[in-house]
């Protein structure tokens, strides 16, 4: 079987975007639950709201991901993982329209790190509403083995700077199994990581139940949104460093740089960095 077979398939799917699940993330989210009126534009990444996994419940494996095969290529690694992405949105969507994503494989690499194998498949997403593109994504998952109890544990990254001499602005998020839980609702995710502690912590190791990456990455810049409430974001790219439990709470952290670009990032309070962004802003005319 060659993995590489895979690059350039691709998979076309329509979606409304109704206003409901808008409401439930923004309560989710600890902010005004309302149904929001047609025309409202969605925040940044909340498209993850829409276009959602609808494998039958026999087609999923063991960890609650689809089983292996079908549009994404079937990686013979046991650990699925979303290890970052890259946006750029070309214009609003907004809540009523009818959009269409199509999703093209971009490209697979196998390589090998000091956990073992790894493989790495990067998802190009384009959605377009009334014929115009809206949003292009660079969607990275890592496949890797399970655990070795005997393998020498990974040194955790220290965040890039002092949180109190960079950070302009900060917030203090405690996670706990119901806000994963709706999240992976809101998502349809099935990954038992999120929700299943037993699961998590007897079959894949972990401490604690994980919390989701997208999460993080939605609430940096829900972060953003509540400090530059007027920006529009034209770009935004982050990366997953290190897994995030919901055993202690964790921080939200954003700056602007020199360049006008925004830093943010998610570190756990030990100051270890646990995801790594930054954000560009639409300059007005």
């Amino acid at each position: 079987m060659n993995l590489q077979d895979w690059t350039g398939r691709q998979e076309v799917r329509t979606d409304l975007l109704s206003p409901t699940p808008y409401a439930a993330l923004a309560a989710t989210l600890d902010r005004d639950p309302a149904l929001p009126a047609a025309g409202t534009v969605l925040p940044p990444l909340w498209h993850w709201l829409y276009f959602l996994p609808r494998q039958r419940h026999s087609e999923l494996g063991h960890d609650g991901h689809a089983r292996r095969g079908g549009f994404l290529p079937p990686v013979p690694l046991p650990r699925r993982m979303w290890a970052g992405g890259r946006f750029s949105f070309a214009r609003p969507l907004r809540i009523g329209e009818t959009v269409e994503r199509t999703s093209t494989i971009e490209r697979v690499d196998q390589k090998t790190g000091r956990s073992g194998a790894l493989v790495f498949v990067t998802v190009r997403h384009e959605l377009r509403s009334h014929g115009e593109l809206a949003l292009t994504e660079h969607h990275d998952i890592v496949y890797r083995n399970a655990p070795d109890a005997s393998a020498p544990a990974t040194a955790p990254q220290p965040q890039p700077q002092p949180a109190a001499a960079s950070a302009q602005w900060e917030r203090k998020v405690t996670p706990d199994d119901v806000l994963l839980f709706r999240y992976s609702a809101l998502t349809f995710n099935g990954h038992r990581i999120h929700y299943d502690r037993a699961y998590a912590t007897g079959t894949e190791g972990y401490p604690g139940l994980v919390v989701h990456g997208p999460l993080i990455a939605t609430l940096l810049l829900d972060l953003l949104r509540e400090a530059r409430p007027d920006a529009r974001v034209a770009t935004f790219a982050f990366r997953a460093l290190r897994p995030t439990f919901d055993l202690e709470p964790f921080y939200l952290c954003g700056a602007t740089r020199a360049d006008g670009a925004i830093h943010l990032w998610a570190r756990d309070q030990h100051g270890h960095l646990a995801m790594d962004a930054c954000a560009t802003l639409e300059v007005a005319p």
